[in-house]
């Protein structure tokens, strides 16, 4: 059966913005956009009544499901911290898609989310970017490995300094990053080298078997770096090892703009609202994503989910508008930025023909605080909707 949303003010993020428009909707996907759309007689109709729609909403760089809502010890699943290298860790292992999370994300307008370990060990393990909606995280996840997550600065000093073991500086962190690479470049070589002959194959290691797609240029290193010298350090290693590197947090960003630019490398910023809550947050402003946006430097807004729910990224998207992002910008970090950031914006991120009906009903403009959704659409089906 054929669904069909009328009467509705769609937001496409392409640039092309419906007054009054409607959109058909057939096996899950995205058939027609316009203002004049013809529904087959047994198509369920959907008014909008006036009200806005924009694409399901994209948060980069979250651990959603990873540390669940209302749960201590039980719940804590992100941060394997026994070992500070452990890229074979996977997201999909920890993912718990029945947590409250997710259905308050879908009821603040947010569909997918990259998802992963958190930033207590160098090498962390795989991130995911998955659908919000389901019961099953094997049939929500939209691409796995999605990136290695890695992480520089204080995080991984205090760890491994409470057990004093190294890394206890951000020498230590970058030496242990290198031994790793240098490693699974070697080991990659020689399985290549070996062209299948099992007798010169390397001794198997499931941790470098995990990082071959890092050192083939898969997938990203996904880079948690605060201050500007780790910043640094994260690109001059990428640069060494000629892979792929995205800037999670990208805190003192607005600081070495230029220098981002010129280096082309996406950031993916935040959580910029709460507290700064240790020594490397001390330059932390929602002013950032304005200052890389006028440098020309690709990126996206998180809310670092859950240090903020991830139902709060339509907020943090309008305080970032505040502190100078124009209003379209801000959008675009929310929802076409970040498809584009993780390689799914084939499927998602604008609404498009033959793209997924991730699509969102709000009562008002989503940047607007008072906003409240009316009805949210994950592949075609209604996975909120307002009590009447």
């Amino acid at each position: 059966m054929m669904t069909m949303i009328k009467n509705a003010m769609i937001h496409t993020m392409t640039g092309q913005i419906y007054e009054n428009g409607c959109i058909l909707i057939e096996a899950g996907k995205i058939k027609e956009i316009g203002t004049d759309c013809v529904a087959p007689l047994d198509a369920k109709i959907i008014d909008a009544k006036g009200a806005y729609v924009f694409p399901g909403f994209i948060d980069a760089h979250s651990h959603i499901g990873m540390w669940e809502e209302g749960i201590g010890f039980e719940g804590a699943d992100g941060n394997e911290k026994t070992d500070p290298i452990t890229p074979h860790l996977r997201a999909e292992d920890a993912i718990n898609p029945r947590d409250e999370a997710f259905e308050n994300a879908l009821r603040g307008g947010v569909t997918t989310a990259a998802t992963g370990p958190g930033s207590a060990n160098v090498v962390g393990g795989t991130f995911v970017v998955m659908k919000l909606h389901g019961n099953r995280v094997d049939e929500m996840i939209m691409k796995a490995p999605l990136a290695m997550k890695c992480a520089f600065g204080e995080n991984p000093k205090r760890n491994y300094n409470d057990r004093k073991e190294t890394p206890m500086t951000r020498m230590g962190i970058a030496a242990k990053l290198r031994e790793l690479l240098f490693k699974s470049k070697h080991y990659a070589d020689q399985k290549n080298l070996a062209g299948g002959d099992a007798s010169k194959m390397p001794a198997f290691d499931i941790k470098l078997e995990a990082m071959i797609p890092v050192i083939s240029g898969e997938i990203p290193l996904k880079a948690h770096v605060h201050r500007a010298d780790d910043i640094f350090t994260a690109i001059r290693i990428a640069k060494e090892f000629d892979v792929k590197l995205t800037l999670e947090h990208c805190t003192e960003g607005h600081l070495i703009a230029k220098e981002l630019a010129d280096e082309g490398y996406p950031a993916i910023i935040g959580p910029s609202f709460g507290s700064k809550s240790k020594f490397e947050l001390n330059q932390k402003t929602f002013e950032t994503a304005a200052v890389l946006h006028r440098a020309g430097v690709k990126f996206a807004l998180t809310t670092d989910s859950p240090v903020t729910p991830l139902e709060h990224l339509t907020l943090c998207a309008s305080l970032a508008v505040k502190a100078g992002l124009p209003e379209e910008e801000a959008l675009k970090a929310i929802s076409c930025y970040p498809a584009e950031i993780l390689g799914v914006n084939h499927l998602i991120g604008s609404i498009e023909v033959g793209k997924d009906a991730d699509l969102v009903i709000w009562k008002k403009h989503p940047l607007d605080i008072q906003a409240e959704v009316a009805l949210t659409m994950v592949n075609g089906d209604i996975v909120y909707q307002e009590s009447k």
